[in-house]
């Protein structure tokens, strides 16, 4: 469990933090209760971004890496949100307002689910996707230029 040290309140996207933890330099932790993603620097110190993550019915943990990244990726609706919103596309180009990957993605093996950027900053700090992790897009940008493919990525209440 990731402990985090008192926070101060001005404490923005991208500053670092002390806290306790076990992960090894390079890892992505991300905190769904308190919509908060860490990028482990060393055993006492993270990077903190905000984050959106998955409705409550939509919720996972686990443990899983990041399968590959992409600048403005397109779209493709996975066919959960297809059932639940017909009316989408088949795809949406990458750039386009109306995505929602944002300015980047990191998949996640084993699942339909990434790091993304967003469309929609207003909902970050909230539960709100489909189970992806979302973040501002200078966020995303931030984090996948010091992230690599392989990083690995645990995801905890």
């Amino acid at each position: 469990m990731v402990v985090c040290a008192a926070l101060p309140s001005d404490v923005r996207a991208g500053d670092l933090v002390s806290l306790t933890t076990g992960f090894a330099a390079g890892t992505i932790v991300v905190e769904t209760s308190i919509r908060t993603l860490y990028l482990i620097v060393d055993e006492r110190t993270a990077i903190r971004y905000p984050v959106g993550v998955g409705r409550i019915d939509r919720q996972w943990t686990g443990q899983t890496y990041v399968e590959a990244k992409f600048v403005a990726p397109g779209w493709v609706p996975p066919a959960e949100i297809r059932r639940d919103n017909p009316h989408l596309p088949e795809m949406i180009a990458g750039g386009a307002p109306e995505n929602p990957m944002g300015a980047a993605a990191m998949t996640l093996a084993g699942g339909d689910y990434a790091i993304h950027g967003t469309n929609a900053p207003a909902s970050i700090g909230g539960f709100v996707s489909y189970g992806c992790i979302r973040m501002l897009n200078a966020d995303i940008l931030d984090l996948f230029a010091r992230a690599g493919v392989g990083s690995p990525v645990h995801v905890r209440l």
